[in-house]
């Protein structure tokens, strides 16, 4: 049975830190791409970061960039999203999401889903 589950999530001041992790069981990561996903309330599911399988690229959305990290430990079958200066907007429902080899930014492309964990940014 093919499973995603999401921790890590919480709340955090604004500039601070959270590391979120996708544990993945049922299949192997090697062979997926897995995409951080988010959805604040009242909005759409925007990708976050993806890495492929495919090309070993690691993909990020611009409001991200030089603060988010994704890895991924295919050993140990987990990949993460490590979180610094986080921001205020950054609030949302965090999703891992898998899908075979390569990218994309379309959520209906990922067959497989976390349950999510809500980050919360805020004073």
């Amino acid at each position: 049975q093919v499973q995603l589950v999401e921790s890590g999530g919480g709340l955090v001041q604004p500039g601070g830190s959270l590391r979120l992790s996708c544990a993945a069981s049922g299949f192997t990561l090697d062979y997926y791409a897995i995409g951080w996903f988010r959805q604040a309330p009242g909005k759409e599911r925007e990708g976050v970061a993806c890495s492929s399988s495919s090309d070993g690229r690691i993909y990020y959305t611009d409001s991200v960039k030089g603060r988010f990290t994704l890895s991924r430990d295919n050993a140990a079958n987990t990949v993460y999203l490590q979180m610094n200066r986080l921001r205020p907007e950054d609030t949302a429902v965090y999703y891992c999401a898998a899908r075979p080899f390569y990218c994309t930014q379309i959520p209906d492309d990922y067959p497989y889903w976390g349950q999510g964990t809500q980050v919360t940014v805020s004073s």
